[in-house]
């Protein structure tokens, strides 16, 4: 569709480009005989020259905002390097991470093993030779208390043992449970950081476009110069006609009024006053100057609803906890990307924010910390979006593993918060 676009506009400029051109060479007009048929054409070409003045700033305007709209995009695409070199540096922290934690876990599970090897051991001393070996330590007792206390250290032995094995297997279980936590982080990392290159490359393809169209307007502005200063060249010239062609019929005049005195005396006055009639003939023409005016357009605004508060905000999106993550979506129950799930929970409630988490960064009014933060505010990281549902929690669309889930806010690192309702 972009392309069909780019193809009828450049039709378009293309047409205009070859008016403009044909309008730089005007046909040169056929000498008046008279000032009036010269007042004629050079009021005519004042009018040229004003339409082409104005269509010269319209297309200077058109292309200053062309030109606004690349330094624009050019910023995001700043802002999105920046934000992707973040998430690139948490993803490498994170693989950090995850290595040392299976470290960890094959030490926890090494001492797992090690523990169970020894206890294995000590049961196969004491059993496995069979009782008499057991029994003998009790025989050796002095007295019967010695015998209980022989007894007591075996089953303290034995209760050492079970405790260092419980003890080792929960410290494997938590190390593992870590890594899977910190898997899934680089996962939404990695996630995040794909969205970001995609929305580079379109901003880039963007850029390309508006520069185009930018090089386009150029063109156009070139021959629009071109046919103004031609304009200005032939309106200079009829003025130089007009002079000398007034000036031309005042010494015909002069010259009549003086042959009509020499014929009859009696009709010399009244050929000397249409003389002089002839030469006061003069009159100014009255210039109009084109204006244009370009209206910038205004950008809306919109006001809360009524019922929109921070809680009902928040009780709207946690129903959704548990449907799918799509890239690129918006639908809350067929699936939406982290910055989809914000722009369509706040648009249920009439409230318009912008659509990508980078653009959401700057949405709304700042809020200084995560302790000042309340439901309904929106936790910004690098590529991504969340919403805060209080008690340092947030509701987001999270990876396509694990769909719309809520998370600690401080789960990642926290670019800005950003309150959208007053």
């Amino acid at each position: 569709m972009e392309r069909l676009f780019g193809k009828k506009l450049n039709r378009r400029l293309l047409a205009l480009l070859l008016t403009v051109m044909c309008a730089v060479f005007p046909a040169v007009p056929v000498r008046a005989v008279t000032s009036s048929e010269i007042r004629q054409q050079q009021n005519a070409t004042k009018s040229k020259l004003n339409s082409a003045n104005s269509a010269l700033s319209s297309l200077e305007g058109k292309q200053e905002e062309i030109s606004d709209e690349m330094e624009t995009a050019q910023s995001e695409i700043a802002q999105n390097m920046a934000s992707i070199q973040m998430l690139q540096d948490q993803i490498a922290d994170t693989e950090g991470q995850i290595e040392i934690k299976q470290q960890e876990y094959d030490e926890a599970k090494a001492r797992e093993e090690e523990q169970y090897a020894m206890m294995k051991k000590r049961i196969q001393f004491m059993y496995e030779r069979g009782n008499a070996s057991y029994v003998a330590l009790l025989m050796k007792a002095s007295s019967f208390s010695d015998m209980l206390n022989k007894t007591e250290y075996v089953n303290q032995l034995y209760e050492y043992d079970r405790r260092l094995l419980v003890q080792y297997q929960e410290t494997r279980k938590e190390v593992a449970d870590d890594k899977r936590a910190l898997e899934e982080t680089k996962a939404e990392l990695e996630e995040a950081e794909s969205g970001l290159q995609e929305e580079k490359a379109a901003l880039e393809s963007r850029v390309s476009d508006l520069q185009s169209k930018y090089n386009n307007y150029e063109a156009l502005i070139s021959a629009a110069q071109a046919e103004a200063s031609s304009l200005r060249r032939q309106y200079e010239e009829q003025t130089r006609q007009l002079s000398a062609q007034v000036e031309a019929e005042a010494r015909a005049a002069e010259e009549a009024r003086r042959k009509a005195e020499e014929e009859a005396a009696a009709k010399a006055a009244a050929a000397g006053n249409a003389g002089t009639e002839n030469a006061a003939s003069g009159d100014s023409s009255s210039q109009t100057s084109g204006t244009s005016e370009s209206t910038a357009p205004v950008k809306k605004t919109y006001q809360a609803a009524g019922s929109a508060t921070g809680q009902n905000v928040v009780n709207f999106a946690c129903q959704f906890v548990g449907n799918p993550y799509v890239y690129g979506g918006t639908s809350l129950t067929n699936g939406t990307d982290c910055s989809g799930f914000t722009q369509s929970v706040y648009s249920a409630f009439g409230i318009s924010i912008p659509r990508t988490a980078e653009s959401q960064r700057n949405a709304g009014v700042e809020v200084a910390s995560l302790e000042e933060a309340q439901p309904g505010d929106l936790i910004c990281y690098p590529g991504h979006v969340g919403l805060y549902i209080g008690n340092g929690t947030i509701v987001h669309a999270s990876t396509r593993a694990t769909g719309i889930k809520y998370s600690a806010a401080t789960y990642r690192s926290i670019l800005g918060i950003r309150r959208i309702l007053n």
